[in-house]
């Protein structure tokens, strides 16, 4: 059987990290991006079926030169798993100008320019699969984390609609959204106690990138549009993002709790 190529943003660490150490050890030819070379270098070997590419998602050139890497590989790609992620929480009377593109750039540009690059050439090999990590926080609006809500919307919604558009040339396009994952994104947001107070609201247990990994290995063996983690969380984020007033009944003892715990976390 022909060996089959994977590509992996933001590879150098959360939950790319565990995906790409996951998958390694099982022997698949892995191709590692990421814009922290040191990161990928301190977790990984760089092999004949690992290699690295270190460069700026957020930019056009960037998947030019990846597409270059594969060509010279001659190889298939099978899944491009669309990782990369930042956040700055801050309340919009508060944040910077600055802040839209540092968000928009890689959460939503970045990965719209991965899902075109490598969705035209998996249309011209009849097959493949991307997958892209949004968040729970792509389903409904969470206040104090407005820019990453609309970077992650914006993400969502485009996966889903480049799906429908290449389903029919065997390609298949998912999308996942995690509740709040133990990442360095995760230790980022303690610092913003009063901003993160809805994102910490879930869960006592906070889920585990190794959790996102299993589930991501599901979805490669069966495909679907859409998946959320967990499921439970995944249906009252819809039902908020559907019907906000309803969310506003329960602003006040959810940010209760995750006050809480953000102290125990810190």
């Amino acid at each position: 059987m022909e060996t089959k190529l994977i590509l992996i943003t933001g590879a150098g660490s959360g939950i790319g990290l565990h995906l790409a150490q996951t998958l390694e050890q099982k022997g698949e030819s892995l191709l590692l991006i990421d814009l922290n070379l040191d990161s990928l270098k301190s977790n990984f070997k760089e092999s004949n079926s690992t290699q690295f590419f270190t460069g700026d998602i957020s930019k056009k050139e960037t998947w030019e030169q990846i597409l270059q890497v594969i060509h010279s590989k001659k190889m298939q790609v099978s899944h491009l798993f669309n990782c990369a992620g930042v956040i700055r929480p801050g309340f919009v009377r508060d944040f910077d100008l600055a802040d839209i593109d540092y968000h928009l750039d890689i959460n939503t540009k970045g990965s719209i320019l991965g899902i075109k690059a490598i969705a035209d050439l998996m249309k011209v090999q009849g097959l493949g699969h991307v997958i892209t990590i949004s968040s729970l926080a792509g389903l409904a609006p969470v206040s104090g984390l407005s820019l990453y809500c609309a970077s992650k919307f914006a993400i969502r919604g485009f996966a889903m609609a480049a799906a429908a558009e290449y389903r029919p040339f065997g390609v298949t396009i998912s999308v996942v959204c995690p509740d709040l994952v133990a990442t360095p994104m995760l230790d980022l947001q303690l610092n913003y106690p009063e901003e993160a107070k809805l994102t910490f609201s879930g869960p006592a247990k906070v889920l585990q990138p190794a959790d996102i990994t299993k589930a991501l290995l599901r979805l490669m063996e069966k495909p679907k549009d859409l998946i959320c983690i967990p499921e439970s969380r995944g249906l009252l984020s819809k039902i908020a993002g559907i019907w906000p007033s309803m969310g506003e009944l329960f602003r006040a003892s959810l940010e209760k709790k995750g006050a809480k715990a953000i102290q125990k976390l810190r």
